[in-house]
């Protein structure tokens, strides 16, 4: 009763009086006749003048907006982390020259460390395209691949599944920003979060200035660059990220016939990317790339072929074909699981053999339009794929 009694006053307050004078009033829903007399002793206002201010005002408002986002998206470019292990990766995606990708390599770092676009340029004329990130789990290649078509319409997309035999369902969460850092935002991008992080991750990594927003004690001139590189000159990244250095490797399991279960999740999202391509008319291969496999991963790999069979799919395990191609443990790897610049050399020139073979793939050298497959050979030989350090 009392607390209606307080609002009842609060309602009845005349807030225009003061001191002495302030009482209170009944709220009879009229207005006060000296109000009512001033609203009749104002002039009409003049309309196009008043259409004028209101246009005006619109005006300012707007390019208020676009300052303020043009400050952001500066930020953004300036302090956004920059690496060759998945960020630049995307990045550069969104800068190739649409439709002129005709082969897509997806997955883990066993892709953009192995591929290597440049002798696939060079010694066949494939247009190809390394679109992937460190150790990235399954079901991110696949908003990766759906992404991609966006921009692409490829004739072969070529995923790698160690991270399937090596990690499972399991993503350390140390990759994630290599893995979500530089894709566009998207409905895409926001169901590839949903899909892979925790709440407490999400809050993290989204939006992307929030993990990478103190940066400005860490910034280097490569931070600077990325902000007058021109299209073009993104475009001239291929995804190839070479390693320079050797390892003495070690013999991939062979000869193991048993079986291990595909983890669910994982089983879950290569469907779904072996029914994505078969709706929109992509060949699909899947393929394992040079390294020394445990057992454990051969077993997984043999469930894998087994499903890769029953959908019609090509399947490939390239540690079976060392020998074929050439690859020795003494020279090609640069660690335990990464093929040096010379072993992707010898790797890549087989897997384009493999490619040219299995499907009908035009060659594009001479053509202008794939000039920045021209760029990028340069690049390589001269051991600077840094699109952000001129040649």
């Amino acid at each position: 009763m009392r607390d209606n009694l307080v609002r009842k006053e609060f309602q009845d307050y005349d807030h225009k009086k003061k001191g002495s004078e302030v009482h209170l009033v009944r709220n009879t829903g009229k207005r006060p006749s000296n109000h009512k007399a001033a609203h009749h002793r104002r002039k009409p206002a003049n309309k196009a003048a008043s259409k004028y201010i209101t246009i005006k005002n619109i005006f300012i408002r707007l390019c208020f907006v676009i300052v303020f986002v043009l400050i952001v998206s500066h930020l953004d470019t300036l302090f956004s982390i920059k690496t060759y292990h998945g960020i630049m990766q995307n990045r550069a995606m969104y800068a190739q020259p649409k439709d002129t990708v005709d082969v897509v390599f997806m997955g883990s770092s066993h892709i953009h460390c192995d591929v290597n676009t440049a002798v696939l340029w060079d010694n066949y004329g494939i247009a190809g395209y390394d679109y992937s990130a460190a150790e990235q789990p399954i079901w991110i290649t696949y908003y990766y691949l759906k992404e991609f078509c966006k921009n692409q319409n490829p004739e072969v997309v070529v995923i790698d599944l160690y991270s399937i035999a090596r990690f499972g369902d399991d993503f350390n969460e140390f990759w994630m920003p290599d893995n979500v850092y530089g894709m566009n935002f998207s409905l895409n991008k926001a169901r590839l979060m949903l899909n892979s992080c925790t709440k407490e991750q999400i809050n993290k990594y989204f939006p992307s200035f929030a993990g990478y927003h103190n940066r400005y004690n860490e910034l280097e001139e490569q931070d600077y660059e990325l902000l007058d590189i021109s299209e073009e000159e993104l475009s001239e990244f291929k995804g190839y990220t070479p390693y320079f250095g050797i390892s003495k490797g070690h013999t991939p399991s062979l000869n193991v016939t048993e079986k291990s279960p595909i983890p669910e999740k994982s089983k879950r999202y290569l469907q779904k990317i072996i029914d994505y391509t078969n709706n929109n008319g992509i060949e699909l291969m899947l393929i394992v790339n040079p390294y020394p496999s445990t057992i454990e991963d051969e077993k997984v790999y043999n469930s894998i072929e087994e499903m890769a069979m029953n959908n019609g799919v090509e399947y490939v395990n390239m540690n079976k074909f060392n020998d074929a191609m050439g690859l020795n443990t003494e020279e090609h790897y640069y660690d335990d699981s990464h093929l040096n610049y010379e072993g992707s050399c010898v790797f890549s020139n087989y897997l384009g053999e493999c490619l040219k073979l299995s499907y009908i793939l035009e060659d594009h050298r001479g053509n202008a339009e794939y000039k920045s497959w021209d760029s990028f050979s340069e690049r390589v030989y001269n051991s600077n794929v840094d699109v952000l350090n001129s040649l």
